[in-house]
């Protein structure tokens, strides 16, 4: 293992509509479209205030990784900021769970779409699907960053029509009454069936480990950042968009959602939309929300190939992975840190297909957990980023985060309560003794990193440290 620069730089090949969508289609994923149904059976029409609740959160995490990207510009991944303001052994750590965060999802989302395309032909067996997929996505990953962003955009588009078409029709059943739902669908929905908090609001914050789970993957903007065009002008405006991104796409779909179903008819294991539209009688529902189901999961995993390589690459250039990941082939890509982490993706593909169905809970719940490290480190590296502003050490960042450190802090706390709030629960608890166990392998490669001279012994890589750093 070799700690080294990279002689060469990605493409900057995202435009700025990719971008937007990919920021845009990072907000909206598999956990709103098919986890939403069993939070809303916990918390009832209250599930709306915890999405929000949760959105304010990750906004404040969103503006603390937009400044720390608009101080200087990655060569890589965000886990260069953790490197050099916490530590090698941090940016080490967070490098790495972010690469098992992705490799987790790519194996769970390729089981989810094969499943996903049963409904259509259930004659293909499983494996045939996941394994198609699994081909695909990777020959995407490896042409360019520009078919990248151009498929990921597309697989956007998919869901976010699929959002406002839902919206609109949803407005369209509570204002004018047509469909089957009209006679039932109306406002009070909302407050009617045992309340806005009709278990408690105890049980209500308890579905914000989930809710979690739906936000994962905002932070893949701070991936593309090396490769966008222009990251000045369109990171800040992917990043103060999320908002309204939030506001429409998770609260305003389940305002109208649960206004025009009363919430006491969703449950666990079934997508509130397919639900949903089904009950206001629109032809070949499930069919359509099952459709945009399959995209979203091939859009998570189609992210989770991008980020994956780039991490490794990240971490190969600091000498805390084989230094045959820092490569890019002649498109720019890193097909060798790509090309691992699908081959570990395809053996999930093959566990997923023989373990209980329970095992997609699980998976879940680790990657909510390694979502959760990385939110946490960005945070944390982000304060320290502030007291060197403060004190004179660094130059101010082009896009500060509005109140400093201070909303850092609430996020941070934040997390640490759903981080507790998953000790809590039995089921989401297998994530916290993975982690545990993924922490002690962390440690040991850490000195066996050590003991080969791999470890970078400063506070950050002299590959990405700023001239003025080092004076």
């Amino acid at each position: 293992m070799t700690s080294a620069a990279p002689e060469e730089d990605y493409e900057r090949g995202l435009g700025s509509r990719q971008v937007q969508m990919i920021a845009i289609g990072g907000a909206i994923g598999v956990g709103l479209f098919m986890g939403a149904g069993a939070n809303i059976a916990k918390a009832g029409p209250s599930i709306i205030l915890m999405y929000a609740l949760a959105g304010v959160v990750i906004f404040f995490i969103m503006r603390a990784l937009g400044e720390l990207l608009l101080y200087r510009r990655s060569t890589g991944s965000f886990a260069e900021y953790i490197r050099e303001f916490l530590g090698p052994f941090f940016g080490y750590a967070t490098g790495w769970t972010y690469w098992l965060l992705w490799v987790v999802t790519g194996m769970a989302e390729l089981t989810a779409a094969a499943i996903y395309i049963n409904y259509w032909f259930p004659s293909i067996p499983q494996w045939v699907s996941a394994l198609v997929f699994l081909v695909v996505l990777f020959g995407v990953n490896l042409i360019s960053v520009k078919i990248f962003g151009e498929v990921e955009f597309w697989f956007s588009m998919v869901k976010v029509t699929a959002i406002i078409g839902m919206i609109v029709i949803g407005l369209g059943v509570l204002t004018l009454g047509f469909s089957d739902a009209g006679d039932t669908a109306a406002a009070s929905n909302l407050w009617s069936h045992g309340g806005f908090f009709p278990h408690g609001i105890g049980d209500s914050l308890m579905t914000l480990q989930g809710v979690m789970f739906a936000y994962i993957a905002v932070e893949l903007v701070g991936v593309t950042a090396s490769e966008s065009e222009d990251p000045e002008k369109t990171l800040p405006k992917a990043i103060n968009t999320l908002p309204w991104r939030i506001i429409i796409f998770y609260v305003g779909a389940l305002v109208v959602l649960l206004a025009v179903v009363k919430w006491t008819e969703f449950s666990a294991g079934e997508s509130p939309f397919v639900h949903g539209f089904s009950k206001i009688g629109i032809p070949f529902a499930a069919g359509i929300v099952n459709f945009v189901v399959l995209t979203a999961a091939l859009s998570s995993c189609n992210s989770g190939m991008y980020s994956t390589g780039r991490m490794l690459r990240d971490l190969a250039s600091s000498g805390e992975a084989p230094g045959v990941f820092a490569r890019l082939n002649a498109r720019k890509s890193p097909a060798i840190g790509i090309t691992f982490s699908v081959l570990l993706m395809g053996i999930g593909v093959v566990l997923n297909y023989v373990v209980p169905e329970k095992a997609f809970t699980y998976v879940t719940s680790v990657a909510t957990a390694a979502g959760i490290w990385s939110w946490l480190m960005i945070l944390f590296a982000h304060i320290q980023y502030r007291r060197a502003v403060r004190a004179g050490r660094l130059p101010a960042s082009s896009f500060p985060a509005p109140g400093g450190s201070v909303f850092s802090w609430v996020a941070v706390v934040f997390l640490l309560i759903v981080t507790g709030m998953v000790a809590y629960d039995k089921d989401a608890r297998v994530s916290l003794y993975v982690g545990a166990g993924w922490a002690v392998c962390l440690v040991i490669g850490w000195y066996v990193l050590k003991a080969r001279g791999g470890a970078q012994p400063l506070g950050q890589s002299d590959a990405v440290e700023p001239e003025y750093a080092r004076k």
